[in-house]
Parts: C-alpha cells; sequence; structure tokens
C-alpha cells in the first residue's frame, strides 16, 4: 500500500542519535512510524511525542503524503540549569508514496498521548468485486 522513499532514512536516524544533531528546516529528522491495514483503512501511526497539535504539518499531493512536525524548545525561567537534555528538539518530517488504491481524498487525522494515527480508506475501485457475465451463449449445430 505504500513504499518507502529514502532507503537510507535509518542510516540518517542512527547517525543523528550517534551524534546528537537535531532536524532542522533543510534537514528534517525521521519520525518513527507504524503502517498496517486495518479493515477497509489503511492506518499510519507516527510517533511525535512533545510536539504540540499546532506544530505538525500534512500534506498530500497527488500520491505524495508529507507529514512535517516540529519539537520547540520549552520556555524555562532564567534561573533554570539544564542538568540532562536528551530529548531532541527541531524538525522532524516524514515523505510517503501512497499507491492509487488508497482514497486519499477521505484521510482522517488524530493525534492522542503523542501519536498522529492517519486513516486511510481503501478506494471503491480496489475492492474485490464480482463480475457478472452478460449475454447469452447461442449453440449452432454444424451440418454437412
Amino acid at each position: 500500500m505504500l513504499m518507502r522513499t529514502d532507503p537510507f532514512r535509518e542510516l540518517d536516524r542512527i547517525a543523528q542519535q550517534l551524534t546528537g544533531t537535531t532536524g532542522t528546516w533543510s534537514r528534517p529528522s525521521a519520525m518513527a512510524m507504524d503502517a498496517y491495514r486495518e479493515g477497509e483503512e489503511y492506518v499510519i501511526a507516527l510517533d511525535l511525542p512533545g510536539v504540540a497539535k499546532d506544530a505538525i504539518d500534512i500534506d498530500v499531493e497527488r500520491n505524495m503524503l508529507t507529514v512535517k512536525a516540529e519539537r520547540r524548545p520549552e520556555n524555562k525561567a532564567d534561573d533554570v540549569q539544564m542538568e540532562l537534555s536528551e530529548r531532541p528538539l527541531g524538525v522532524f518530517s516524514r515523505q510517503l508514496v501512497l499507491a492509487d488504491t488508497l482514497d486519499t481524498d477521505r484521510i482522517r487525522a488524530d493525534y492522542d498521548a503523542g501519536v498522529l494515527t492517519l486513516r486511510i480508506p481503501i478506494a471503491e475501485r480496489a475492492k474485490p468485486r464480482k463480475i457478472a457475465i452478460g449475454g447469452e451463449s447461442a449453440h449452432k449445430e454444424i451440418s454437412s
């Protein structure tokens, strides 16, 4: 139902973890994702903990789904001294090429507990259906 568009994204994610770099608008970090079919819908769940709902942008152009989000630093008082900072900040993005069998006009998005869930219905044209056979077969007798 979908194709990965960047085979090196996992290597980028590991390198970012090792170097401690964060995503920028020109080079966003990857976000963890699950994708599966549930009944008549295709479901994509993306982990975005700590991201405000208004900092998430979802676009569909033809069959390209793009999800971009930004985790901004919290405003801290002047007397706060950071002891440890492991939670990544910056821009996160994921692009997916959706199959023609999905109805991109009816995508639903929900955001709860740091998980963005996209539900994409399977298009009617992609569902299995019976084909009726028309016409009557006429038998002809061959005579010599």
